[in-house]
């Protein structure tokens, strides 16, 4: 049976990724920065490189979907912020691939999906750091698609639009936007679900030609 590690898989898209991932017969490790529910899950904190180490051993996929966002443009964005966004959606995706990839190798290869953003494709109002820290998954992603080809590792991204999630719900508490006006401007008039990321997750782990892949599930919002 294959191996795979979910981060953030706590709640939201992660957590779906997480059951489809099992729904698909594969073994599932579920991490999260707080204590998560179930077999063998992990509290890692993807921004602590003494942690996320040894939770990245005998993977045969693994999918980054621990993130964080932020509401607001860069001169209203302070420093902390900016730097915390980066910490956790960047260098904690960074961090778990540095340490997976060697044992993927040992393996005889493996599977990362990375979960990025349209926030990272298109210009989005108010999402400063979230987009540049997106744009940065997005970057790494190709790096090591091509990194590791050689290795039989392949290393694509989901990019998810607006997904009716508690984490897309906290962000708009937060910024004073409403459900209503994100519904709005997708094309197709409503909000992805987590089930619909993680069924584009599962295609990605399973698909053994597609590599340095971006996978858009936004409801038409970049072709608009």
């Amino acid at each position: 049976m294959k191996r795979a590690l979910v981060t953030g898989a706590g709640s939201g898209i992660g957590a779906a990724i997480a059951r489809r991932l099992a729904a698909d017969g594969l073994e599932v490790v579920l991490t999260d920065a707080r204590p998560v529910e179930g077999d063998g899950a992990l509290q890692v904190d993807v921004r602590d490189e003494a942690q996320v180490a040894p939770a990245m051993v005998d993977l045969d996929v693994l999918v980054n979907a621990a993130g964080i966002g932020s509401t607001t443009n860069a001169p209203e964005t302070p420093l902390e912020v900016w730097e915390d966004v980066f910490a956790v959606n960047a260098r904690g995706t960074f961090l778990c691939c540095k340490h997976a990839i060697p044992g993927m190798i040992a393996r005889g290869g493996g599977a990362i999906v990375n979960v990025a953003s349209v926030a990272a494709l298109v210009g989005l109002r108010n999402r400063a750091a979230y987009s540049a820290s997106k744009g940065a998954v997005v970057a790494l992603t190709r790096a090591l698609a091509v990194d590791h080809v050689a290795d039989g590792i392949r290393v694509n991204a989901v990019c998810p639009g607006t997904v009716d999630s508690p984490w897309v719900r906290r962000l708009v508490d937060e910024s004073g936007e409403s459900l209503d006006e994100l519904r709005a401007r997708q094309p197709m008039g409503r909000l992805g679900t987590p089930e619909e990321v993680a069924e584009a997750v599962s295609y990605l782990v399973s698909a053994e030609f597609v590599t340095g892949s971006l996978l858009t599930i936004d409801g038409g919002l970049t072709a608009a």
